[in-house]
């Protein structure tokens, strides 16, 4: 079929343009020609030049499109106006387009977040996709507005993905987490037990696929995601062991420390020309105990299973963060 991928020369949004390749699929994506092509380069992909903020140019990205999935979102920004703008209004622009000038779509899958959802109540209550939605940032209450404007495009047949953090090859995000490993120290945030949701970017992508083409995703809302919990003293033990660091030295940091730092961080941050990597609603995600979630109903509807092991899934990432000097 012809799909059309936003987000697509990004971390996750390439890795999906490789899973449609490899299932045949014609690719086309949305991007300006002073875009960063590095991960598409030598790909049988085709570029429209053009911008989700220019509604313009997406009336010849929509049109003739099978599939439409929209990776494409701000996970960082300055205030909540930037991430609103990110978030709420490019997807408001997207599904507006489709309205005008494709109202036949086959699909639109739009790729959320577990942020929209919020953190777990305890390791054995993780999230599902019909647990209330409480969202403790603004990226969190940004994506939960796009959410709102795909469903409430009743004429236009949706999929919602919600992934959790994502890990893997390209990604630039939990760099530092391997970087601070590979030197033979490990941070955690706080003195208790934490479990998180990760998912190898392989198994995203292909869930996400999954999801696009299932006659059973229609109108629903999938968590793709690792089908077990982990602890970062579990992940920071592995990834060192597969850096070969027999013995890591802990830091553990207090979440008043961790909160201070976030907030004196992204003051700062607000002054410089890139968003701040961390700020207070950053730190207040990183203290919860439980950012976990199910995949019961991925499993159950559409066939979905975890094919990458954290072992796997780590050694791999590492492996490319070599190949490219990053480590």
């Amino acid at each position: 079929m012809n799909v059309l991928v936003t987000g697509a020369t990004g971390f996750v949004g390439s890795h999906v343009v490789d899973a449609l390749l490899e299932q045949g699929h014609t690719v086309h994506y949305i991007a300006r020609s002073t875009s960063n092509l590095r991960w598409l380069q030598g790909k049988d992909v085709t570029r429209v030049d053009g911008s989700l903020f220019d509604v313009a140019s997406l009336h010849q990205a929509v049109s003739g499109m099978d599939v439409i999935i929209h990776v494409a979102g701000l996970t960082a920004a300055k205030n909540e106006e930037e991430f609103r703008r990110g978030n709420f209004e490019a997807t408001r622009n997207l599904i507006d387009a489709v309205r005008a000038y494709n109202p036949s779509l086959r699909r639109f899958v739009h790729i959320s977040s577990l942020a929209v959802v919020g953190p777990s109540g305890s390791v054995e209550t993780p999230v599902d996709e019909y647990s209330p939605l409480h969202p403790i940032t603004a990226y969190g209450r940004t994506k939960k507005l796009a959410e709102d404007v795909v469903r409430e495009a009743s004429d236009i047949p949706f999929t919602i993905v919600r992934p959790p953090a994502v890990y893997g090859p390209r990604d630039e995000a939990v760099l530092t987490f391997f970087q601070t490993v590979s030197k033979g120290l490990a941070t955690y945030i706080g003195f208790g037990h934490k479990s998180v949701s990760l998912v190898h970017v392989r198994d995203l992508a292909r869930g996400i696929v999954l999801a696009a083409f299932h006659e059973n995703a229609v109108g629903q809302t999938y968590f793709i995601s690792s089908d077990e919990f982990y602890t970062w003293p579990q992940i920071a033990t592995l990834t060192g062991a597969v850096m070969g660091k027999r013995r890591l030295i802990s830091l553990r940091l207090p979440h008043f420390a961790v909160l201070g730092i976030a907030g004196i961080v992204g003051t700062l941050g607000k002054f410089a020309g890139k968003p701040p990597v961390l700020d207070f609603e950053k730190g207040r995600d990183l203290i919860q105990p439980y950012w976990i979630c199910s995949t019961q109903k991925a499993r159950q509807e559409i066939g979905y299973r975890q094919e990458v092991s954290l072992h796997e899934g780590i050694s791999e990432t590492v492996e490319w963060y070599r190949s490219q000097r990053w480590l």
